[in-house]
């Protein structure tokens, strides 16, 4: 039995509207995918219609999944990724972050304690 703790997986989300699609953002989207391979990362979900079940929802939701924290801020800081950045952050709008995710384990309760 391995009794080693696997680091949380790491998401790099982002919630773009106002997007404006042309050259920069096909320049972006052409680039993305060889950023994301030396650090493991890859698409969960790359925009996509959802079934809005409560509240209002706009844009266009991007989730990336990283082995670990370490893994996802190499990306993001990298040369690469920051070279293709601009291409983005200029021609649309929004929020986007890291998060760590949950083990198999985890339980609502978890956050009580």
């Amino acid at each position: 039995m391995n009794d080693e703790v696997e680091p949380a997986r790491t998401y790099a989300v982002a919630h773009l509207h106002d997007v404006r699609m042309g050259d920069g953002i096909v320049g972006y989207l052409n680039g993305i995918d060889d950023t994301l391979r030396p650090f493991g990362g890859k698409f969960i979900i790359h925009g996509g219609r959802p079934t809005v079940l409560e509240g209002e929802w706009t844009g266009d939701l991007i989730v990336l999944e990283f082995p670990d924290r370490a893994s996802a801020e190499g990306w993001y800081r990298s040369d690469a990724y920051q070279r293709i950045l601009p291409l983005r952050t200029d021609n649309a709008a929004g929020t986007a972050f890291l998060i760590d995710g949950v083990d198999d384990a985890h339980a609502a309760t978890d956050i009580l304690r």
